[in-house]
């Protein structure tokens, strides 16, 4: 059982609560694509991912996506285990990127260790507060920052993690991380292409001058 090597805080926990833990976790390995949580009305549990890459976002009453953040190998997420957050007040899909192997961890049980365990309480609150930094984040710029420069950091943040400035990735899906519509991302990445930042094909973004996407990050 790999499990123990990826939940950070298992040698804090007695042999009681570790066997607990190991007694009820769910592997499950899902497809890209796959919705693995929706609502706060599916308290799926806490999630951990030991390798792939998920997506949490919410929707806008129009229906339009905005990812608030992204989970990748040893990740945790607490907000699938709504029904132990009850003072949340917005609805996180939770969606594979990749394909994903992962562990659910039941939200009584993980609940019942938090109450016995204040290294599993203070890590949890830790947790939480990481997960609202980044919707603070978020917040700060969709308010604050000019759709460019979201764009520009999108991109260079999706070569960081793929490890390629050759992009799989369309305008549609752009648009549903950023909030923004498919049209707006389109005018934007072609107003890139022609000033010979990017390079457009179907499906597909090529950066060609990194330098100049950071510049416009930066700005």
């Amino acid at each position: 059982m790999d499990f123990p090597h990826y939940f950070p805080i298992w040698n804090k926990l007695n042999s009681n609560q570790q066997n607990r833990l190991l007694g009820s976790l769910i592997p499950k390995k899902v497809k890209k694509g796959t919705i693995i949580h929706n609502g706060s009305a599916d308290c799926t549990g806490l999630l951990l991912v030991k390798s792939g890459q998920l997506r949490a976002y919410i929707l806008s009453d129009e229906g339009r996506e905005i990812t608030i953040y992204r989970l990748f190998d040893r990740d945790m997420c607490l907000f699938s285990a709504s029904c132990m957050i009850r003072s949340i007040q917005f609805e996180v899909t939770i969606e594979a990127e990749k394909d994903t192997d992962l562990w659910i961890i039941p939200a009584d049980i993980y609940q019942g260790i938090t109450a016995e365990s204040a290294p599993a309480a203070n890590y949890t609150s830790e947790l939480m507060a990481t997960r609202f930094s980044d919707v603070m984040w978020l917040m700060e710029q969709i308010m604050w920052k000019s759709l460019d420069k979201r764009v520009a950091a999108f991109l260079l943040e999706e070569a960081s993690i793929e490890g390629t400035d050759e992009l799989k990735i369309t305008h549609e899906i752009i648009a549903n991380h950023l909030g923004s519509h498919r049209e707006v991302i389109t005018r934007m990445l072609r107003y890139f292409q022609n000033e010979g930042i990017v390079r457009l094909s179907r499906g597909t973004v090529i950066i060609l001058e990194k330098a100049k996407l950071e510049q416009i990050q930066d700005a």
